[in-house]
Formats: C-alpha cells, structure tokens, sequence
C-alpha cells in the first residue's frame, strides 16, 4: 500500500465510496417522507395533520424504499467501479513519467551523464523533468572539469619532472657535470612543482571555503603598487608599457596584504602574457562609493564573450591564444584570484571589446568608509 499508484487508485475510490454512502443515507432518509407527503397530497389535495401515520400506503412506501436502496446500492457500485478505472488511468498517467524519471536519475548515478528524460505535459512534472535535465547536464560538466583537471594537472607534473629525470641520469651517467648550473635548472623545476602543489592546494581550500586570510586594516594602493612594480622587469623584457596609478587618496579595507599582492601579481602576469610587444599594461586603483576598484587592463589579444567568465574556470585556455605552448604558469591563478576576492567579500570579473581589442580585470574590495593612511605617490 506504499505504492504511489495504489494510493492512487485507492483515493478515488474511497472518494466515491464515501460519496455513494453520504447520497444513501440522505436519499434513504428524505425519500420515503417525501414519498409519503407526494400521497397524502395526491389523496387528499393538501397535507394531513401532526399525528397522521402511513396509512393504507405503507406496503407501498416499503416497496419504494426498497427500490430506492437497490437503486443507490447499484449506482454505487457503478461509481467505485468508474473510480477505480479513473484512478487506475490516473495513475498510469502520473507514474509513467515518475518511472522515467527515476529510471534516469538511476542511470545519471551510474555515471551516464548525457541521460535526458522526456518533458511530460503536467507542469509540476515538467519542472521536474527540467530539473532532473540541468542535473544530468551539470553533473556532465562537472565530470568534463575533473577528467580535464587530472589531465592537465599530469600535463604540468611531466614537463618539470622529465626536466628533472633528464638532468639526473645525465649527470649519474657523467654526460652532464654536477655543478652549479644543473643542479640549478633541477632546482628551477622542483620550484615548480612546488608552485603547482601550492596552487593545486589553495584551489582546493578556497573551492572548499577553508581558504586562510589573515586580514588587517590596511591602504591597498602599496600593496597594489609594490605587486605590480615587481613585474616591471619583465613587462620591459616583452617590449611593454607597465603603468601603475594608485592616485593620492587613501583607499583603506580590511584585506590579507599578501593574498592581495598574490591576485594582483596574477593578474599583471596574465595581461603581459596576453600583450604581444609594443602593447601596454595599465594597474589602476581607485574608489567608488563604498568599495575600492582594482582594475589590470592590456591592449593584449581580448576575450570573446563566451570566454569572459569561463577564464576563471579551473585549467582553462582561451582557444587560439598565441602564447598557448609557453610555460603559462599553472592555470588556475584567475580562479585562485576570484576566490581570494570573495573570500575579502568582492568579486572578480573580467570585460573585453571581443578578440584582439584587449580585456579589463576588475576587482572590488569592501572599502573602510573615513579611514585614511599615508599617501603613496603614483608611479607612472
């Protein structure tokens, strides 16, 4: 009786039943009287007096009562029988789709993420339906992500690790020496997975909301300024313009001063990356209302608009963009960045005109409203 279906079938009868009892007992209790008062009206062309009984018309009132109870006891038996084949219909109707719809949320947990369930007509069913879909399609993406993710995390384990196996037998097999310069690039390599085991797990704690800020009330212009001033040598190596403005009033939040510079350094680093040479790099920091604005823009190689928030995706690559084969760093530093910004309570967004017209990244940080601090000058 647990069954949807037998409930079903079930409460259409009951309704019918209870139906077919209520007529009974008011048909069986009015008819006679009303019988008997059609008679006495009949026979006597007006109704008799309190007291008067049956009458000669008894035999004949039993007869009628007892028509009546054969008459409602068959209609109602009539009536169950039609509601027990409504409600069978009915909930042939009503389980199908649910047994669709559990056949392919049995098929989604095993792992076949491309299962779509027909869209019935009722409404409540349809959205369900529709909800089942969006799940199946998100748990597809979310399977593309992480069979990316092992790839693209082997990608950058191999290339340091060959280096690193390379040097190693060469200089166990006396073709490298084992001086300072070798033992350098192993050195450089090793860095770089460390880079990477950091990054991987910072990824992890800030997906997982554990990501650890030690904030403080501090200016944001010279931490802004000193991360990107870093980066100057190597923008001047790639034939570019790093212009840094910070402006002269103080821009005061709560922020973890290292995790910032982390987010600026990443965002200078994408758009030098991005900037083929001749172009410019622009790191601005200014206030607005109640929030302190960081914006990192390039005249690099732009950003469809399909790509505007997948490049906070984890591992993603713009298709087609020219430095794709160079060491790029780990490839998840926007989405390390965005998250670092959301945990301050900002956000992180990226703008672009379309491919090759450049791009904008804008972070915005809770702003401290009246607080000020030692003015830093702007570096041009």
């Amino acid at each position: 009786m647990n069954r949807l279906s037998s409930r079903l079938v079930l409460s259409h009868v009951l309704v019918a039943v209870l139906g077919a009892l209520a007529t009974f007992l008011i048909v069986r209790q009015l008819a006679p009287a009303l019988f008997d008062e059609t008679l006495r009206r009949t026979q006597t062309g007006g109704p008799r007096g309190p007291g008067s009984g049956p009458g000669p018309n008894a035999g004949l009132r039993e007869q009628f009562a007892t028509a009546v109870d054969q008459a409602l006891l068959t209609g109602a038996l009539i009536g169950a029988g039609v509601a027990a084949l409504v409600g069978i219909l009915a909930a042939w109707r009503l389980i199908r789709p649910l047994g669709s719809l559990r056949r392919a949320t049995r098929q989604i947990a095993e792992g076949r993420y491309d299962t779509t369930v027909a869209v019935p007509k009722e409404a409540e069913l349809a959205d369900l339906a529709n909800d089942v879909n969006s799940l199946g399609r998100s748990l597809a993406e979310t399977e593309a992500r992480r069979v990316r993710l092992l790839g693209e995390v082997a990608h950058e384990l191999r290339t340091p690790l060959t280096v690193i196996d390379g040097y190693v037998e060469g200089m166990l097999d006396q073709v490298l020496p084992t001086d300072a310069g070798s033992l350098g690039q192993v050195l450089d390599e090793s860095r770089r997975l460390r880079r990477l085991a950091d990054d991987l797990s910072a990824l992890s704690r800030a997906e997982e909301g554990r990501l650890e800020l030690k904030r403080g009330t501090a200016d944001v212009r010279p931490v802004v300024a000193a991360a990107a001033e870093r980066l100057r040598p190597q923008a001047q190596d790639a034939g570019l313009t790093l212009r840094v403005d910070c402006g002269a009033v103080p821009l005061v939040a709560d922020i973890d001063a290292d995790r910032i510079s982390q987010v600026v350094t990443n965002l200078v680093g994408n758009a030098i990356r991005a900037t083929p040479a001749g172009g410019s790099v622009a790191v601005a920091c200014t206030g607005a209302d109640a929030w302190v604005v960081l914006e990192v823009a390039d005249t690099g190689e732009g950003l469809a608009p399909a790509d505007l928030d997948r490049v906070f995706e984890r591992f993603y690559r713009v298709p087609g963009r020219a430095g794709a084969g160079q060491d790029s760093g780990t490839g998840i530093g926007l989405t390390i960045s965005r998250e670092i910004i959301r945990g301050h309570g900002g956000d992180l967004v990226a703008a672009s005109a379309g491919p090759g017209a450049g791009a904008v990244f804008t972070a915005r940080l809770p702003r401290i409203a009246g607080a000020s601090g030692p003015a830093v000058p702007a570096t041009a």
